[in-house]
């Protein structure tokens, strides 16, 4: 894999090492590049990369003719990444909904998600007792809806998600897990074109969608309705609109730079430092979907502040490389005002919006929870300017943020974030013990049978990304690869944050909002196995066996911890086969 644009310098007229700190030059000898020693060319080159063409060779193997060859290369950009989703897709809607059951925190959302559709508020369902959720799985949405506003900690988006599936399949295992189910789906597509145009690669965009395919925790997630997976998918959908932003970015900037006698496109210092990028709809798109995020569950937050920053500095690199004398200064001048106005006051107008239902609620005591507290607890003090509805949802927000920093009941399956990395403490789901002949245990098997859905990821995935966060560190701190840096970006910004409540009662399952980035940080590390276009080709053959066995043991892994991401009866023996670790039982 070769360095992009933003890891090489063109300056004309300037040494390779001129200028350079000594520190850079003792960096040198770790694999410090920060200007790749290269021949000054086209700088549209580096400001637009091409992506890569298959070799001649493979088609020649194959046996496709030129023609033939050229339509597969063309296609393989949208045919590639479509083929891994139709994978994802037929595995994660497979038997969707099984188990018949009210799983784990599906108790809370689901019922919540009918609740927001029918009557825009969240509702108590105590009036059921504890048989609320038999009685929801046997009326198949006659229950009637209560009218009790209940207390709850997470904004709408995410429920109302889930709320269409039920409105469209019914009140029932299948239709509230449909829309995580497809979200899961299409974000294995997302993921596959992401991949694609970071790495210019089809090959490690559709391995990138691949491996996310075959993790049990991203599948897991799309078949049980919880939060987390909606919130990934608006995360990963945001941070490929910022990609596909940059590249418009560096598109524009490249064709607005001067050609010289010779045709190439050199660096141009006026230019570069007081070009104006204009309007940015997919810099927009990304703040629409960074609040929806955030309206999913409060750490989008995180993910937006991260990503505003990622943005802003991929403008600096932009400027930097067409010649920028001063691209700090310049981002600072053209470009920060426009990306802060298209990120964050974008997300909190969305965000509001998302209450939109609670808002318009009677304000009589009959609607959403808290929504007549400017009316009554809250009546008089220095905000009482503001409309009623507002200082209401401030008030609400407020009672909710004190929850969450103060949650530390314990439970069974909560986890410190330091284990997450490498599946410390798994959550199950959904456990039940059939007997032989029964619930698809095996008439033979001698003892009763387990059948559980364990959200965890696939070990070897997730064991293999430790590695590859390294090599994606390295890469961004000693190659100045871009692409490592956002990915590293992407990690940070859904794990560490988890670090500064680690007191608090949290779930490995929170960690599939940054699964993606491990998954690209895994393809980028098998691209550097496989080795660049350059290389031997024993050294290609090598590389490329080795990343081979990598995926297929990736794969094989899935398919041997399929029982317990699906929750299908075995054997009580083959299920203590597979807990790996005394922690995961």
């Amino acid at each position: 894999m070769t360095s992009t644009a933003s890891s090489m310098d063109l300056r004309q007229g300037q040494a390779p090492h001129e200028g350079r700190p000594s520190w850079q030059r003792r960096l040198r000898r770790f694999g410090y590049a920060p200007g790749k020693d290269a021949p000054a060319g086209d700088v549209r080159d580096l400001l637009v990369p091409p992506y890569a063409q298959p070799s001649p060779r493979l088609w020649r193997v194959l046996g496709a003719s030129p023609v033939l060859a050229e339509r597969l290369t063309r296609w393989s950009g949208w045919g590639g990444p479509l083929l891994v989703t139709l994978l994802a897709g037929l595995t994660r809607f497979w038997n969707l909904g099984s188990p018949r059951a009210v799983i784990f925190d599906e108790t809370y959302y689901a019922k919540d998600a009918w609740a927001l559709v029918h009557r825009g508020f969240e509702v108590s369902w105590d009036q059921y007792g504890k048989n609320a959720n038999d009685m929801v799985l046997q009326q198949h949405g006659g229950l009637a809806v209560p009218t009790d506003a209940a207390y709850v900690v997470h904004p709408p988006v995410g429920k109302y998600v889930i709320g269409l599936g039920e409105l469209l399949f019914g009140f029932d295992p299948f239709g509230w897990r449909f829309m995580t189910a497809l979200l899961g789906t299409l974000s294995v597509l997302l993921l596959c074109r992401i991949g694609r145009r970071m790495f210019r690669s089809t090959f490690l965009g559709c391995l990138a969608g691949a491996l996310m395919a075959v993790d049990g925790l991203h599948f897991v997630m799309s078949r049980t309705s919880l939060l987390d997976g909606v919130l990934m998918f608006f995360v990963v959908a945001a941070f490929g609109a910022l990609v596909v932003d940059r590249d418009r970015a560096r598109e524009r900037l490249a064709a607005a730079l001067p050609a010289g006698p010779d045709g190439r496109v050199r660096p141009d210092a006026s230019v570069a430092d007081t070009f104006r990028f204009g309007w940015r709809p997919w810099r927009w798109t990304a703040g629409v979907l960074l609040g929806l995020a955030v309206g999913t569950k409060w750490n989008g937050l995180y993910v937006l502040a991260a990503f505003c920053v990622m943005t802003v500095l991929w403008d600096v690199g932009t400027r930097k490389v067409a010649g920028a004398r001063h691209p700090y200064l310049a981002v600072l001048k053209y470009d920060t005002g426009a990306a802060f106005v298209a990120t964050i006051p974008v997300a909190l107008v969305v965000y509001v919006a998302s209450w939109t239902g609670w808002i318009l609620s009677p304000t009589d005591g009959t609607g959403g929870y808290y929504r007549d507290w400017a009316a009554t607890d809250g009546r008089g003090g220095t905000w009482s300017f503001l409309p009623d509805w507002l200082r209401s949802l401030w008030h609400y927000e407020h009672e909710v943020y004190k929850f969450h920093v103060g949650l530390d009941q314990p439970h069974t399956y909560q986890s410190n974030p330091w284990s997450w990395i490498v599946l410390g403490r798994p959550v199950s789901y959904f456990y039940e013990s059939p007997g032989p002949g029964t619930d698809g245990c095996p008439a033979d098997a001698g003892e009763k049978c387990a059948r559980e859905v364990l959200a965890i990821g696939t070990p070897l995935l997730w064991w293999a990304a430790c590695f590859a966060i390294a090599y994606v560190l390295w890469r961004w701190a000693l190659r100045r690869d871009w692409r490592a840096g956002a990915i590293a970006c992407g990690i940070a910004a859904g794990y560490l944050p988890w670090f500064l409540y680690q007191e608090r009662t949290i779930f490995l399952f929170y960690a599939v909002v940054f699964l993606p980035f491990l998954c690209l940080a895994v393809a980028m590390m098998a691209g550097a196995i496989i080795g660049p276009p350059r290389s031997t080709d024993t050294r290609r053959v090598i590389g490329a066996t080795a990343a081979g066995v990598l995926v297929l043991l990736i794969a094989w892994n899935f398919i041997y911890f399929w029982p317990l991401y699906t929750g299908t009866a075995i054997p009580i023996d083959s299920w203590r086969s597979r807990m790996w670790l005394d922690t995961w039982v």
